[in-house]
């Protein structure tokens, strides 16, 4: 396993990572996009300096953007000493070393951090968690979910994943979820079941190879659309 990781961890990615992560071409940019587990993604902050309509959700935002920040210092040293434990199960195309990896998460956070408060009182960042959301049916576009369903396989069961994704297909016409694979790198375990499941309730999944890949084999996102 490349990292281990006994519960999900406050690491963000930027605006430039979800575009690649995602496929994003910039006219779907501009549509309202609900992005779930976020966490200190630098996402919102920087979409909303393009104009850009973002809702942000995570458990993370009941705290202050300084105990956000507390709480991804206590975890960053340790999962940067793994990564460089084991360096060749990681591409470095994007992020070029361990040290340029953890570079783009602190400006990541640091840019979140910034923008947290008045980001709230905006209405951008909301407290929420999977499987249940507080929105309306078909209240956004497009709905984006990054690090978490998938990624967390061990921790969280095929029907958490299935409950999750169809609550997500409730307020959004189209799901995009990147990575495909689990912490161990290996596809997770819940793919399949919960393609057959949702393809079973008429929805159309597709797998799409993306130009952003960190995780070795991990390229992949799926597209679900109604």
């Amino acid at each position: 396993m490349a990292v281990q990781l006994d519960s999900v961890v406050p690491f963000g990615r930027s605006l430039d990572e979800y575009t690649k992560m995602f496929n994003l071409t910039e006219a779907e940019l501009q549509n309202p996009i609900l992005s779930v587990a976020d966490g200190p993604a630098s996402f919102n902050a920087e979409g909303t300096r393009r104009g850009y309509q973002i809702k942000s959700v995570d458990p993370l935002y009941c705290f202050r953007a300084t105990e956000i920040k507390q709480r991804f210092d206590a975890v960053v040293d340790n999962i940067i000493q793994q990564v460089e434990n084991t360096l060749d199960d990681w591409v470095w195309s994007y992020h070029h070393s361990p040290s340029d990896l953890r570079k783009n998460r602190e400006a990541a956070i640091r840019l979140f951090c910034q923008d947290f408060a008045s980001g709230k009182t905006e209405g951008r960042y909301d407290l929420g968690e999977l499987p249940q959301l507080s929105y309306t049916d078909a209240s956004y576009q497009l709905g984006l979910c990054s690090h978490f369903l998938f990624l967390y396989s061990e921790q969280f069961d095929q029907i958490f994943h299935l409950n999750s994704i169809c609550e997500l297909l409730r307020i959004c016409q189209e799901v995009r979820i990147f990575p495909l694979v689990a912490l161990d790198l290996h596809p997770s375990p819940h793919l399949e079941f919960v393609i057959n499941a949702l393809t079973t309730r008429g929805y159309q999944c597709d797998i799409q190879t993306v130009a952003y890949e960190f995780q070795r084999n991990g390229n992949k996102m799926l597209k679900i659309t109604q």
